[in-house]
C-alpha cells in the first residue's frame, strides 16, 4: 500500500473536492484510484458518483464524512 498517495488523495477530498480516476492519474500518479478508495472506505464514508461526458461513463468520488 502506498499510504503516502492514499494521504495526498485523502487530503484532496477532504478540500471538499472531486476525483476521478484521470485526475487521481495527473495529480498524483496513481493508476488504481479504486484501490485507494477501497482502503479509505475503512475509515471514511465515500460516494460514488458516476458521471457521462462525450458518451463516456465514469466514477467521480466525493468525501462525506468519517465514519463513527
Amino acid at each position: 500500500m502506498n499510504q503516502t498517495q492514499d494521504n495526498r488523495i485523502l487530503e484532496h477530498l477532504k478540500k471538499g473536492q472531486t476525483i476521478t480516476a484521470l485526475e487521481a492519474l495527473e495529480l498524483f500518479g496513481c493508476f488504481r484510484l479504486s484501490a485507494v478508495i477501497h482502503r479509505l472506505r475503512e475509515n471514511y464514508e465515500i460516494d460514488t458518483n458516476f458521471v457521462t461526458k462525450n458518451k463516456k461513463t465514469f466514477a467521480e468520488y466525493v468525501l462525506i464524512g468519517e465514519k463513527k
